[in-house]
């Protein structure tokens, strides 16, 4: 009777405040930060291309990211009609088929967005929306495997960003060392993704979400993902020497040295740390992310 009610009483346009709390804003901080890590590495000047900066941070935010919320809060909307019936979507707040059409309308206006900022940020956008579905949609809801999902998420909110912000700013298709580092920090995010799976594990085992933890175990899992964040910013500091950028290594060495202390105390009962360690470790990490754009913008720039 409740939810007959409920029903009842649901508007029949969604509210401005409902949609924008299914974009969810808090969410895209980290593609933000990523794309400005491009910016940075691209050695370009910040204020020659600044139109093209601030609609590129809009691209991969309120656009992308919030496109990728919507569709994933539309494509669980049965789950979360049991875990989290607050949320637009289940509470009726966003009623009828309006969530599926607002993400296909955001998807629509972000692609054309996209064409404003040149060729190769167009194709990069369409390749993380593509993602954005992949990982959400039938029939390939690459977020019920605990290795693909993670990886389309790490990728399509640290390497596309990335990419898209040097593109944004040189508009060529940017220099291999930023590649390499936009790849470094995708592997190091799959690490990221997978702690968020910690708090989720008998749900996801009750609905068939083979997470990483689900699949391996807490202790394993997590292993797995102190190694994923660790070693790519290892063979980063070693390849900022070879580049003759020691300073900067120094920096991120440092950064993964705090990390690894951190991951001791993560280990002994990740279930429990895992919120924590996304509150500091996390930090870290992303401050790392932020030096050796630095380190790489003497090196490529025009």
């Amino acid at each position: 009777m409740a939810e007959t009610d409920a029903r009842a009483l649901a508007p029949a346009v969604p509210a401005p405040s409902a949609v924008l709390e299914l974009f969810k804003p808090i969410t895209w901080f980290a593609p933000m930060w990523a794309f400005m890590c491009g910016v940075v590495s691209s050695g370009v000047s910040l204020t020659s291309r600044w139109p093209l900066l601030i609609g590129g941070i809009v691209l991969a935010g309120p656009l992308v990211c919030a496109t990728s919320q919507a569709v994933n809060d539309w494509y669980d909307r049965h789950v979360d009609a049991i875990n989290e019936p607050g949320r637009p979507i289940p509470s009726g707040r966003i009623p009828g088929d309006w969530g599926f059409w607002i993400a296909v309308a955001w998807t629509a206006i972000s692609l054309a967005f996209s064409t404003l900022l040149g060729v190769w940020v167009f194709w990069a956008a369409l390749l993380g929306l593509i993602l954005s579905w992949a990982y959400s949609a039938p029939p390939l809801r690459l977020k019920q495997s605990g290795w693909l999902g993670p990886a389309a998420v790490a990728v399509s909110y640290e390497g596309i960003t990335w990419f898209t912000g040097a593109a944004v700013m040189s508009g060529a298709f940017p220099d291999w060392r930023i590649l390499f580092l936009a790849a470094c920090y995708s592997v190091g995010a799959h690490g990221i993704m997978t702690l968020n799976d910690f708090k989720a594990v008998e749900g996801d085992s009750r609905m068939g979400i083979r997470s990483l933890p689900v699949e391996l175990g807490v202790e394993n899992a997590a292993l797995i993902a102190c190694a994923m964040m660790a070693v790519p910013q290892f063979v980063l500091v070693v390849r900022l020497a070879a580049w003759g950028r020691p300073v900067y290594g120094a920096i991120v060495f440092a950064s993964l040295a705090v990390q690894v202390v951190l991951m001791a105390r993560l280990l002994r009962d990740p279930r429990r740390y895992a919120p924590w360690y996304n509150a500091t470790g996390t930090s870290l990490f992303v401050s790392g992310m932020l030096a050796a754009a630095f380190a790489v913008r003497p090196l490529v720039g025009g």
